[in-house]
């Protein structure tokens, strides 16, 4: 790539730490199929200390985790030990007992009811089992404040007994349906889903800074969440995710750096296959990228708690699908990402996208809450931007 393209990254990066508003710091990296092409960090890693924000720093990488559990997922279907359209109580029978809402009793009581249809593990990979969170949905944010609902971010066996918004099936509607994966990939392989991505996709990825449970080690690069206040401001947080969590929150509980992340993205642009082994086949891998979503398509995220989570919607007006277990553009999008790519974000303004068309994919990690963020998220379509512009300028040339 050439070197006005990381002349172009380095200006973005620098620009965000610097512009008002800014972010506190920020790692990019964009890949192609055999190796980064561009790495960059600017600014600090919790702005209340002194150390910078390194290539090699740690992040609480959030809803990026999903993608990671998705493909345990397809590990199991392609050993045929998983049936994605079986019921999926028939692998971790406690996602039988959830029943749908129907609203609330006089006496704030939920009305629920049986759901017309079982729960499918293709249902949980992309969106439509009518699970949500809390901080998206008036509903569940209710059934938090009034019935003390545990919040995902307990990382609790308790919070994932959530009830369906609707019968199973029949829309999109983000949520906690990847951690049910996780507890499906674990109830199936008998092991913890920290152990299960260690050793059937880390170790053949030659990742080795991602996971659930922080080392002391990890604790030293670690930057820190930072909550944008209403002037535009940020505070530093005091926030982690449980240091020993009863479940492994296959939605959004890993920490790791980005380079390690960027070895994941190349192995969906290698078909599969990861620097020390493969992790998918490449048949898995192309049929995962497709839409699986049907006629139904992605919605926008409305935020019902304003400290955590901000509307949010990828290339308003432009129709998006869903693959297992990414969001799919269905047009190019005006960064210059070409229809069918594959992408999604994490909830402290974390985003990547991985275009196999061109063999190229990148990742943005800040951590500021709430999602959404305008500062970060200009960021890093400024970003991906730029990089097409440098991609077309190359073909062009």
């Amino acid at each position: 790539m050439s070197a006005n393209f990381s002349a172009a990254a380095d200006a973005v990066l620098d620009g965000i730490v610097t512009s008002t508003p800014r972010v506190p710091g920020v790692v990019a990296m964009v890949t192609d199929r055999h190796r980064n092409i561009y790495e960059g960090a600017a600014g600090k890693r919790r702005l209340d200390q002194p150390a910078d924000m390194t290539t090699d720093s740690i992040f609480a990488i959030f809803s990026t985790t999903k993608a990671i559990t998705g493909t345990a997922v397809l590990q199991l279907v392609e050993e045929g030990k998983l049936d994605l359209d079986a019921p999926a109580r028939r692998y971790a029978p406690e996602i039988g007992k959830l029943q749908v809402i129907e609203g609330f009793a006089a006496n704030g009581e939920p009305i629920l009811r049986a759901p017309k249809r079982d729960i499918t593990t293709r249902m949980l990979m992309v969106h439509t089992s009518g699970l949500s969170y809390d901080f998206i949905n008036h509903t569940y944010n209710r059934l938090a404040q009034e019935r003390g609902q545990p919040s995902v971010i307990t990382a609790s066996k308790a919070c994932l007994m959530t009830p369906l918004l609707f019968d199973p099936g029949e829309r999109w509607e983000y949520g906690t349906n990847l951690d049910w994966c996780g507890q499906i990939v674990e109830a199936i392989t008998g092991s913890r889903l920290g152990e299960v991505f260690k050793t059937r996709i880390f170790e053949p990825l030659g990742t080795h800074d991602t996971t659930f449970e922080l080392t002391d080690a990890m604790r030293k690069k670690l930057a820190g969440i930072h909550a944008r206040n209403a002037d535009g401001s940020l505070t530093p947080m005091n926030f982690e995710l449980p240091a020993k969590p009863e479940v492994h929150m296959g939605g959004h509980g890993l920490y790791g750096t980005v380079s390690d992340y960027m070895r994941f993205i190349r192995m969906w642009l290698n078909d599969g296959m990861g620097e020390h082994g493969r992790v998918l086949k490449a048949e898995t891998v192309r049929m995962a990228e497709k839409n699986h979503l049907g006629e139904s398509k992605v919605t926008p995220i409305t935020g019902v708690i304003p400290s955590l989570c901000n509307d949010a919607e990828f290339f308003p007006g432009q129709s998006k699908s869903w693959a297992l277990t990414f969001m799919i553009n269905d047009e190019e999008a005006p960064t210059g990402r070409p229809a069918g790519a594959l992408g999604w974000a994490g909830l402290a303004n974390l985003f990547y996208w991985i275009d196999r068309r061109n063999g190229f994919g990148g990742f943005w990690a800040t951590q500021i809450l709430p999602f959404g963020d305008p500062a970060s998220f200009i960021g890093y379509m400024n970003l991906e931007t730029a990089f097409y512009a440098s991609l077309r300028q190359r073909k062009a040339g």
